[in-house]
């Protein structure tokens, strides 16, 4: 009798917990900081929607039916493609997921309103649909094109994650740290600090998710506005080189960041299996660390082929959040930790585009023997010296030279 008794108020505990945690979502959804659909669309139809349905499609993470279960009121949608388009049709096949996106939001106005600032999340919440952003996961999508980058922005990209599993001309990735890939910037070169400020000046947030070490720093001393880990976890729990390690976790606090956790077994537990608990263990941890306002959610739904036991998928965001308020999270934290961050963060990287706004837009391209390869033209660069060309100025100054050795003939 005594243990069924225990049993009755467990269970009314883990109900109430969850009863409270859906209505705290209510008003405060979760907003995402990485999902991989468009990545699963394109493996699965070739980016064709018209042979997918987003309301009944079973075999991904994510579906509508699912988004509305899990509360979910912001998500930042992946526009990723692998590291070995790098060099040759990366900025080709990156802007067909972006397009992608768009047209998701086209074709289901009704759930997925497509947005590119901090008020365009709120409306969304406000009238009830998932305010879908765009982030381009790599640096490699670029091409080491400033241009490319102003384009991606215009196009409604929201955050770039610096690299992917590999280095790029400009910045190291997570593998450096593992010794599998050698450094090649150490950390960010002189470019991609460039990259850095041209975000910031752009209102693009920066995303060290993937990066190295020695890159997160760089970027984190070099960032006028706050950044973002859109999918990542505690390296102390788990001591793995995609993690963010406790001394980071501290600069991030001090500059009004945001590690965003990673559910992918991998990164939770450093094993194949783990649990809702052990991701609400990095919850706890990055709050006692930097804070609840450094903490948010990353899931990486659609990206990764094991997620943990209780969050099978998009569905299952209120049943952490039941566990997050059972282990003593308060009402303020949880709402910060939901939705109230991520905007934070945005706000911060819009009102530095704002204070950037006399700045001119960076133009000094990568130097070309960082990009030189037989995938790519040299238009533009003296080939000679690896500089960029001014054939205008070189023929002007030629002419002026010419003119002033033939007037000194004809003076003598």
């Amino acid at each position: 009798m005594a243990l069924l008794w225990l049993l009755t108020l467990l269970v009314c505990g883990v109900n109430a917990n969850r009863d409270e945690a859906l209505r705290i979502m209510e008003n405060n959804p979760v907003i995402d900081g990485h999902n991989d659909l468009p990545w699963q669309l394109l493996s699965a139809a070739n980016n064709q929607l018209s042979k997918v349905d987003l309301f009944t499609v079973a075999t991904t993470h994510t579906n509508i039916p699912k988004l509305r279960e899990g509360k979910v009121g912001g998500q930042f949608w992946a526009a990723y493609v692998p590291c070995d388009t790098q060099g040759k049709d990366a900025v080709k096949r990156t802007l067909e997921q972006i397009d992608v996106i768009h047209r998701m939001c086209e074709k289901y106005p009704v759930d997925f309103l497509c947005v590119g600032s901090s008020d365009g999340i709120a409306e969304a919440i406000r009238t009830k649909k998932v305010a879908s952003l765009i982030g381009v996961e790599g640096g490699h999508s670029i091409d080491s094109s400033l241009g490319v980058l102003r384009t991606f922005y215009n196009l409604g990209v929201r955050y770039m994650t610096l690299t992917h599993s590999c280095n790029v001309p400009w910045v190291d990735n997570w593998l450096v740290d593992t010794n599998t890939d050698p450094a090649k910037s150490n950390g960010l070169s002189d470019f991609g600090k460039t990259v850095i400020m041209e975000m910031n000046r752009l209102g693009m947030i920066v995303d060290l998710a993937h990066v190295s070490e020695k890159t997160m720093k760089d970027a984190l001393e070099v960032s006028q506005a706050p950044v973002i880990f859109s999918h990542s976890s505690a390296y102390h729990l788990c001591n793995h080189a995609r993690n963010v390690k406790d001394d980071v976790l501290r600069i991030v606090k001090e500059k009004k960041g945001l590690v965003m956790v990673n559910f992918f077994n991998d990164y939770v537990t450093c094993n194949t299996a783990a649990n809702l608990s052990n991701v609400a263990d990095h919850f706890d941890y990055i709050k006692q660390i930097a804070g609840y306002e450094a903490v948010g959610f990353g899931g990486d739904y659609d990206g990764v082929p094991r997620v943990p036991d209780g969050l099978k998928d998009v569905s299952k965001y209120p049943d952490l959040v039941a566990e997050l308020l059972r282990r003593g999270w308060t009402q303020a934290e949880l709402e910060a930790a939901l939705t109230k961050n991520l905007i934070r963060v945005f706000q911060g990287v819009e009102q530095t585009s704002i204070n950037m706004n006399a700045t001119q837009p960076k133009d000094e391209p990568i130097a070309y023997q960082e990009i030189k390869d037989d995938c790519r033209t040299s238009y533009g660069y003296d080939t000679s010296t690896g500089t960029t060309a001014h054939p205008h100025v070189g023929g002007g100054l030629l002419l002026l030279l010419c003119l002033f050795i033939l007037c000194t003939f004809e003076a003598l």
